[in-house]
């Protein structure tokens, strides 16, 4: 092996870990405003010409356990995700999160116009349209 691709190997592996930290620490660690036991589901935010897509991922909730609020300066999505319900079962492993989630999304709304939120996929799609600047 190279040296070159040693250190690529290196440096790679490191990101990825403290990819994995933040998003554990995120998870679990991070306290919500109302709730200390609660946890972050992570997002995406894309943005095109027209309007910024934002992506929540909450697999295994439904959209009525969700409650999606617009403020000026950004949106907070919260809710509820029960562990699925099995009377004999025995529980061999939880890697996703369950009980209350809230996660606060800073965007400057002033600029943006919320369009009714979507499930996609096990994921909420927020899609603000970008307001038409007048000349």
């Amino acid at each position: 092996m190279r040296s070159r691709d040693l250190t690529s190997w290196m440096w790679g592996d490191a990101l990825s870990m403290l990819e994995q930290a933040d998003r554990l620490h995120r998870q679990f660690f991070r306290a919500c405003a109302a709730d200390p036991h609660c946890w972050e589901p992570p997002i995406d935010v894309v943005e095109t010409a027209e309007a910024i897509i934002v992506y929540v991922a909450l697999p295994g909730v439904p959209a009525s356990a969700i409650t999606v609020t617009f403020q000026t300066d950004g949106i907070t999505v919260a809710g509820l995700r029960r562990l699925p319900a099995a009377r004999a079962a025995h529980i061999h492993r939880v890697e996703i999160p369950y009980g209350r989630f809230e996660r606060r999304i800073v965007l400057p709304l002033a600029s943006l116009e919320p369009n009714t939120p979507e499930m996609s996929d096990g994921c909420l799609v927020l899609t603000l349209s970008k307001r038409k600047e007048t000349p």
